[in-house]
């Protein structure tokens, strides 16, 4: 055999996944009552693959919930970038970056942001009839989801009869139902008893399997963070790794 040829037997080269979220450089601060203003962090360096589930963890102040909002668009960075699906946030207008989380974002606020005048499963078909799907099929996939999430036949209440871990768990059916190629969840289980916690762990993790999303989620639990298939600490200085892959 020729020495510049390669054996026939050689591995092949190992293929890269297209990343569902990459963001570089980014940083923020926020404005103090004296004019000046307050760094957050800067430098925040991630890459997402489908099937990533990453957690965040950091300080109380050090700007977690700020870079999540940042990665969904709904917040704009000091500085850096970020690529959804190949698609660059900068430069899109409103109605642009509303697209784009509506077919690639799903987002576990922290405070629910379930409607209050709709019912339940108008609340959860939500982000399928925004990216334009017929209402019956919509509310069918809906109704599913709550059979998901332990709330089956529960689709024609309203928000206002339901407990904190209740409207938790029509928050995470909602983020799911469009089965986004990106899952983006701040504190999902703040509002929940510790078993309930991690039943609701589960179901997000094993329907993002389910749908190949990738999950980025913000936390102060130690119980969510083990169960994240990597653990990021943020910082002033950016992300880094808080334990071993």
């Amino acid at each position: 055999m020729r020495p510049d040829l390669p054996s026939a037997t050689a591995a092949p080269a190992a293929i890269t996944a297209p990343a569902v979220l990459a963001a570089h450089a980014l940083a923020k601060s926020v404005p103090l009552a004296n004019g000046q203003r307050r760094a957050l962090f800067a430098g925040v360096d991630l890459v997402l693959t489908a099937g990533d589930v990453v957690a965040i963890t950091g300080e109380s102040g050090v700007g977690k919930s700020t870079l999540l909002n940042i990665l969904a668009g709904l917040d704009a960075p000091d500085a850096g970038t970020v690529i959804i699906n190949g698609q660059a946030i900068a430069g899109l207008d409103e109605a642009a970056t509303t697209a784009l989380r509506c077919r690639a974002i799903g987002f576990v606020f922290q405070a629910f942001h379930v409607l209050p005048h709709l019912d339940l499963a108008r609340n959860i078909a939500l982000p399928l009839v925004l990216a334009g799907s017929a209402q019956a099929p919509a509310l069918d996939a809906a109704r599913a989801m709550l059979d998901r999430v332990g709330l089956g036949g529960r689709g024609g209440d309203h928000p206002a009869v339901l407990s904190g871990g209740e409207l938790q768990r029509v928050a995470i059916a909602r983020a799911l139902v469009h089965r986004p190629p990106l899952v983006l969840a701040d504190e999902p289980t703040g509002n929940l008893d510790p078993e309930t916690a991690r039943r609701i762990l589960d179901l997000l993790l094993a329907s993002a399997d389910a749908a190949g999303s990738a999950v980025l989620i913000v936390t102060h639990s130690e119980q969510v963070a083990a169960a994240a298939r990597r653990t990021l600490r943020l910082s002033n200085d950016g992300l880094a790794a808080a334990r071993p892959a």
